[in-house]
């Protein structure tokens, strides 16, 4: 999830670059929201893990 993150961000990156300021508020937008979501979803992973009493794979 982290990939497509980082994906949409280089998107954005490259659209702004060339000037296509719709694409690249478009592509940022999206990458900000699949962040956020990868960032809860380790948190809650990491949660679990130590609710479960197991350590995390390294």
């Amino acid at each position: 999830m982290i990939g497509w993150a980082i994906t949409f961000l280089l998107i954005a990156l490259v659209a702004a670059v060339f000037g296509f300021g719709g694409i690249a508020a478009a592509s940022a937008g999206i990458a900000k929201i699949i962040f956020a979501v990868f960032i809860i979803l380790f948190v809650v992973s990491a949660i679990m893990h130590v609710i479960r009493g197991r350590k995390p794979p390294l």
